[in-house]
């Protein structure tokens, strides 16, 4: 007789043919439905719509949206080449903001298609399609991206709204800030005569300090015979010209995220103290704080620890062999590793209230504080020496957040980007908020992200001054809703207030 396990196993392994296939967006013909109804019942298929599903991780706790934020875009991709064909494409501000390396997944996506029905399809967690009855741009002005029909960049910025630009400036921006040459748009611009488009154009490539381009816009359609009239479509201009020799959307995103949002933290954080003189006993109260520090945030990151099993690994006294248990296993070598890193951290501390520049300190030694926290995994054979080299070679998905981390192949050029930021910033409270913050908008490991973005952000402290800070785990919840609004939204604000609140109480 078939036991519920082997019927469980059966119905996963059609599942797992079905993903070896490519196929994360599953119809309901392709499973049976007694498959379809067991992996539904213990949590490896969700529906998102009638007669169509995502696998799923077995987890069945109420609201959770990490396996839909997940496949969203590959979803979406899939259900509507499925349902109109080759005869749809995403909407010229949604295209735009893709080209700018935002895929935040939206809460509404709009879909323009000749067969469109203006109608609102509902999606789970709150999300949805809008697709509208809209006859289809030129083939030359769609482009493939990640699998999705989106309007070319040119296309995108001389066809999405006004309102977009001032409501979307750093997607805008960054899209503005990927154009090269005037001619890229000047065709569209000239076809159909579009002077206040191309004013609006013209006036946006001067703000981000592109004026050769924004000269060549005016002059062409003054020469063929269109009066245009420049107008910056921005509320203000970012202390920042993007060098078009840059072609990377994430790095220009990056910077001008920077700029937008060290503006809100010089608003809220507290002033800086002065920097303390004793580097011995700054030390000394580092060490004193370890134990609450390591309890907090490994249980922020769901590691079951206490002040008895950090004691424990701190002293050597566990055995990377043992495996009677898995779960305590792990959360010792968690435990060992957040020491081991820390020590590191210690040291990196020790330059920077020598007078080091704390940027060059995050270059040259954030990848030993990486390597320290998981070297007792290597020794535990769970993870391979080539593990702990270099960043993340795959996609990676922060549980519960619609924010996607940037493609692999930007990590390279992020990473020193942030180093630079890091290094050229005068201010000591915007490195701690924008330090912490952009480290784990990045996430350039697979794991650990959120310990070694906290880590970072006490480097930062102790350069301006400030003590070492504890994240309590009480206050989980709202670190990471603050963070969530910051990636999502880019809203500082919320964020920078947490943090700021926390050091006037001397959580610590």
């Amino acid at each position: 007789m078939t036991t519920p396990s082997e019927k469980l196993a059966k119905s996963l392994e059609a599942l797992r043919n079905l993903q070896e296939q490519g196929n994360i967006a599953i119809q309901a013909r392709n499973l049976s439905r007694t498959h379809r109804e067991r992996l539904i019942k213990n949590g490896f298929l969700q529906e998102v719509m009638k007669g169509w599903y995502i696998p799923s991780s077995g987890d069945k706790t109420p609201g959770e949206s990490t396996a839909w934020y997940t496949s969203y875009w590959v979803f979406c991709s899939t259900y509507l080449n499925k349902r109109f064909g080759h005869n749809w494409c995403l909407s010229p501000e949604q295209s735009l903001s893709l080209h700018a390396g935002n895929w935040t997944v939206p809460k509404q996506l709009f879909v323009r298609s000749p067969k469109g029905n203006n109608k609102i399809t509902p999606l789970p967690h709150h999300t949805s399609f809008f697709d509208a009855r809209y006859a289809m741009p030129n083939k030359s002005d769609i482009k493939i991206l990640e699998n999705l029909r989106v309007f070319s960049l040119p296309s995108s910025l001389v066809t999405c709204s006004s309102k977009f630009f001032l409501q979307n400036p750093t997607d805008t921006r960054t899209a503005l800030s990927l154009i090269r040459d005037a001619s890229e748009v000047l065709d569209l611009l000239l076809a159909k005569g579009h002077t206040t488009i191309a004013g609006r154009l013209a006036g946006a490539f001067r703000s981000i300090g592109r004026t050769r381009i924004a000269d060549e816009i005016i002059k062409t359609m003054s020469s063929a015979g269109y009066e245009t009239r420049e107008i910056n479509p921005f509320e203000d201009t970012p202390p920042i010209n993007l060098l078009s020799r840059e072609h990377s959307p994430y790095v220009n995103r990056l910077k001008i995220m920077w700029q937008e949002m060290r503006l809100e933290v010089l608003k809220y954080f507290p002033k800086i103290p002065k920097h303390p003189t004793n580097t011995q006993l700054y030390l000394k109260q580092v060490k004193d704080i370890y134990l609450t520090d390591a309890y907090n945030s490994l249980s922020i990151e769901g590691y079951r620890v206490n002040h008895n099993l950090i004691q424990h690994v701190r002293a050597g006294k566990w055995d990377p062999d043992s495996n009677e248990n898995d779960k305590k296993h792990i959360d010792a070598l968690a435990a060992r590793g957040y020491w081991q890193a820390f020590n590191s951290v210690e040291k990196s501390i020790g330059k920077v209230l020598r007078g080091v520049n704390p940027g060059n300190v995050f270059d040259d030694d954030h990848r030993d504080w990486y390597r320290e926290m998981f070297a007792a995994y290597v020794t535990a054979g769970i993870l391979k020496p080539t593990d702990l080299a270099g960043y993340r070679r795959n996609p990676v998905y922060i549980r519960h957040s619609m924010h996607v981390p940037p493609n692999v192949n930007a990590l390279c050029d992020l990473m020193l980007t942030l180093g630079d930021l890091l290094r050229e910033e005068t201010d000591a409270a915007v490195r701690v908020v924008l330090g912490h913050f952009f480290f784990v908008y990045i996430h350039p490991y697979s794991d650990g992200n959120g310990r070694m973005g906290r880590f970072l952000m006490n480097v930062m402290l102790a350069a301006g001054g400030y003590p070492w800070l504890v994240i309590p785990i009480e206050e989980r919840k709202k670190y990471m809703t603050t963070l969530e609004e910051a990636s999502t939204h880019q809203n500082i604000v919320p964020f920078c207030k947490f943090l700021a609140e926390l050091i006037k109480q001397g959580r610590n």
